[in-house]
């Protein structure tokens, strides 16, 4: 009998604690598929943007780790269901796919085939789209990357919060639930500043000392494969597509003069200041 209660008293425990701490229910992380990090980009010959034919393109690495701090979270009982959302062309399933196979339980893919580079499609009228998404799915927390490295703009999640009217956390370094809200630490420009957000709902940009995303193993692939993925048409849900600002031209920067090497430090300073004059 002893032993029966005692069981008893520890499933009702673990009961309270998990509901006293999942206060996000569902988590809503953007996906943006971008030209990999590691390919050299070239200049399409008629200067109007970055050729991307015949290009590797892979996950936007700032998105990578909004995906693993949201995965993160539902492991640790901190969440519950995480929704990967992507952006773009009929290829975007294969970047979706990689969230689902790193633990993202379903995936939402927004179709259109304008271009997410700054281009065509911009940071509001994607902001606009993932409004209504998270509109249609109440989310509790949306995880995206702090900017895509193609267009490096970082608008895109500040515009979903001003759209919905929720409070932000950019740049983030760390989080944590506290609460009904989050205890979010961000990077400055002088370091790093800790803030508090009272009361979910809340849009976080993650930044690159939040986490080191993991790599998506065989078995988590097979198994993304069944997992679900839901279509829906960016022509289709309100929004006004065109781009607001007009890209004119997109140009190689100028090439680098060869550098030389100095013997000293004096020879150094003697260079910057009297060839360079950047010091006086």
């Amino acid at each position: 009998i002893f032993g029966y209660s005692k069981s008893i008293r520890s499933v009702l425990k673990f009961s309270y604690h998990k509901h006293s701490t999942m206060s996000i229910n569902k988590v809503l992380v953007g996906v943006k598929r971008v030209v990999d990090y590691a390919v050299k980009i070239r200049v399409s010959p008629d200067k109007s943007g970055v050729d991307l034919s015949n290009v590797k393109m892979s996950m936007n690495p700032f998105c990578e780790i909004a995906v693993e701090e949201a995965v993160r979270l539902k492991e640790a009982k901190k969440a519950g269901e995480v929704i990967a959302v992507s952006i773009g062309p009929k290829q975007c399933s294969e970047t979706l796919r990689t969230a689902l196979a790193m633990g993202c339980d379903r995936a939402i893919h927004v179709t259109t085939d304008l271009r997410t580079d700054y281009m065509q499609l911009q940071p509001l009228a994607t902001a606009q789209l993932f409004q209504k998404v998270a509109e249609a799915e109440q989310p509790d927390l949306v995880l995206m990357g702090k900017q895509g490295i193609d267009s490096d703009a970082g608008q895109t999640g500040p515009m979903l919060a001003a759209l919905l009217g929720w409070p932000q956390a950019t740049f983030a370094a760390k989080v944590e639930p506290v609460g009904d809200g989050l205890v979010v630490e961000r990077e400055t420009d002088s370091g790093t500043e800790t803030i508090s957000i009272p009361k979910l709902p809340a849009v976080v940009t993650c930044d690159l000392r939040l986490n080191e995303p993991r790599y998506a193993t065989l078995p988590n692939i097979m198994k993304a494969k069944k997992k679900k993925v839901d279509v829906m048409d960016a022509a289709e849900m309100g929004v006004d597509l065109t781009a607001k600002n007009e890209v004119l031209e997109v140009y190689d920067p100028p090439p680098r003069k060869e550098g030389i090497v100095v013997g000293s430090v004096d020879e150094l300073v003697d260079k910057l200041k009297n060839e360079a004059g950047l010091i006086q």
